[in-house]
């Protein structure tokens, strides 16, 4: 017995007939709509609260209290042409007070990515001066909090008296953030201090000892002494945007910060070597995380697979797009250099490794197989919709192995590269029957649900839009739409979208959350995505990690004098 939906699922996709465009573009308006249902019930309840509550049709301030939905769609209405509801927005905005909060303490790392992000790309789209004005109000209100002998930021700050909260450990994600949105905002107002905040962190990771753990930085860090704190090494949760930024500062900044160029191409190669697996059956890619140093021996991955974790193919597929990384030497840049055995033990062998490989290609393989991956855990499931964390299995029978991909790339090559590259194949969704998941007696998927719900994550649909772009390859569009359908059948209410609480059952649970990432994120990749034309060019423009815009500049001689570049 199979689903109502698995019927469809099994043809696979790039066997499917290409739509027209104008098929496409009917689509890119039905996001559009989508986007209105959602934010209009956030009018009509919620604002100028920071959330919708979509089935109790309440409301949150879980963000501050500013209005985070309206913040973090602004650039998503001004894409859309959406522009009553933008002059909506900028009321809100205006009337925002970043010197109280509710709650009382500012978590730094999402006010960044959320509202500082937002004015940003909603001010390079439209140039209303009024939201770089909000912007610089914003900083000046949280700027106590890099009062630490590092210039890495606390956890939080209560913007009426400047009084910080945090331990002296912080998380990766949340202390290394920053960069792109203090840069494009030193860029604009030509301000020196904003610069400097970037710079700071650039500073300590750069020059941090990474020995023990491959060239890659981990997931917690001593903000007193600017030391990691840990060999937990993670592309997922507390690390997933920091590792993002070495690549989009390159590329923000014209292609100049040689220094953040350097730390992704360590980062990527640790990950390529350690990190990337197959699954023994259908022989998923998949990334995990390890947590013991690399210097002396093997790394010990979890085999645990987040949906976070599924931003990594979209950003190996723009780094090989938009890096010439099957020549290295045209960016100064050489691996031997950048790592060896005696710079990093054991895991240093793995930088003289991928010299024998075309790193470009290389990491296209590694985007493609993992976004593969992320798409079937959506395939696989009866609602459509897919699980915020997995656990991988390694071995089901003698004969079947769960081993790193670069081995068996490695394999593969010594003899003769023939066949589909490992990881790569197109396989079918596997979906349980209700019976078979009541009764643990599915098999053939290759992974276990640990986090069971749907929290409208943008994560997969990004990597999605991103392969769509860089390949052409119309099977991560159509993949795109199939997810958009789920999200429309399975999520919506009568104001808005709420998250599941599980997805592997034919009539999921809805939760009464609707967050702002969803119409910043989620829904602007979708529409992107289905545009014949898209008006963000990935050589023009730079996401950050909030899925917010930033054109890609270059620094004046008089900027680099003023800011010592």
């Amino acid at each position: 017995m199979t689903s109502p939906r698995s019927a469809t699922s099994i043809t696979p996709d790039h066997f499917k007939p290409e739509e027209p465009s104008e098929q496409w573009n009917q689509r890119a308006e039905r996001v559009k709509r989508a986007f209105l249902h959602a934010y209009h019930g956030y009018e009509r309840f919620a604002a100028p609260s920071d959330e919708l509550r979509p089935l109790s049709n309440g409301k949150i301030d879980n963000f501050n209290g500013w209005g985070v939905t309206t913040f973090d769609a602004l650039d998503t209405m001004l894409l859309m042409g959406l522009k009553d509801e933008y002059k909506r927005g900028l009321e809100i905005v205006k009337a925002a007070d970043f010197t109280r909060s509710e709650p009382r303490f500012v978590p730094f790392f999402e006010t960044i990515i959320r509202y500082l992000g937002g004015l940003l790309s909603a001010y390079a789209l439209s140039k209303d001066r009024i939201l770089l004005d909000r912007a610089e109000d914003l900083v000046t209100a949280l700027d106590p909090i890099f009062n630490t002998p590092t210039g890495m930021p606390y956890y939080s700050v209560d913007p009426k008296n400047g009084k910080t909260l945090g331990p002296e450990v912080g998380i990766l994600a949340e202390i290394a953030s920053l960069q792109l949105e203090y840069t494009y905002l030193a860029k604009l107002t030509g301000k020196v201090e904003h610069f400097n905040r970037s710079q700071a962190i650039m500073q300590v990771l750069a020059s941090a000892d990474l020995s023990d753990t491959g060239g890659m930085m981990p997931t917690r860090w001593n903000i007193t002494s600017g030391e990691p704190f840990t060999y937990r090494l993670s592309v997922g949760a507390q690390a997933d945007s920091a590792h993002e930024y070495l690549l989009k500062l390159y590329l923000l900044s014209g292609k100049t910060d040689k220094a953040s160029l350097e730390m992704y191409i360590r980062t990527t190669t640790h990950i390529i070597n350690n990190l990337l697996y197959l699954s023994p059956t259908r022989n998923l890619l998949y990334v995990t995380d390890s947590n013991m140093p690399t210097s002396e021996r093997d790394n010990s991955p979890s085999h645990v697979f987040e949906h976070l974790s599924c931003f990594l193919p979209g950003l190996l597929a723009l780094g090989a797009h938009t890096l010439p990384l099957d020549r290295l030497e045209e960016m100064g840049i050489d691996l031997d250099d950048l790592g060896s055995e005696k710079s990093y033990g054991y895991a240093g062998k793995g930088y003289s490794r991928l010299k024998n490989y075309n790193l470009k290609e290389l990491h296209l393989w590694a985007a493609e197989g993992l976004a593969q991956t992320c798409w079937l855990t959506y395939a696989d499931q009866p609602c459509g919709l897919g699980p915020d964390e997995i656990m991988m299995n390694t071995v089901h029978s003698e004969t079947a192995n769960s081993y790193r991909w670069i081995d068996a790339i490695d394999k593969w090559k010594g003899s003769g590269g023939r066949g589909i590259v490992p990881g790569l194949a197109d396989q079918r969704p596997v979906i349980y029957t209700e019976y078979e998941r009541l009764h643990g007696t599915g098999i053939g998927r290759d992974y276990v649900l640990r986090r069971a719900g749907y929290l409208l994550r943008p994560e997969t649909i990004e990597s999605l839009y991103l392969l769509w772009r860089v390949t052409g390859d119309t099977k991560w569009r159509t993949r795109g739409w199939t997810i958009f359908e789920a999200i429309e059948r399975e999520t919506k209410t009568e104001n808005g979208y709420a998250s599941l609480s599980r997805v592997d059952t034919i009539t999921p649970v809805k939760a009464d959350s609707m967050p702002s990432y969803f119409l910043a994120e989620t829904l602007k990749y979708l529409y992107l995505m289905f545009l014949d034309e898209d008006p963000i060019s990935l050589d023009k423009w730079v996401f950050n990690t909030e899925a917010h815009p930033f054109p890609v500049f270059e620094w004046t001689q008089e900027e680099r004098i003023r800011f010592n570049l």
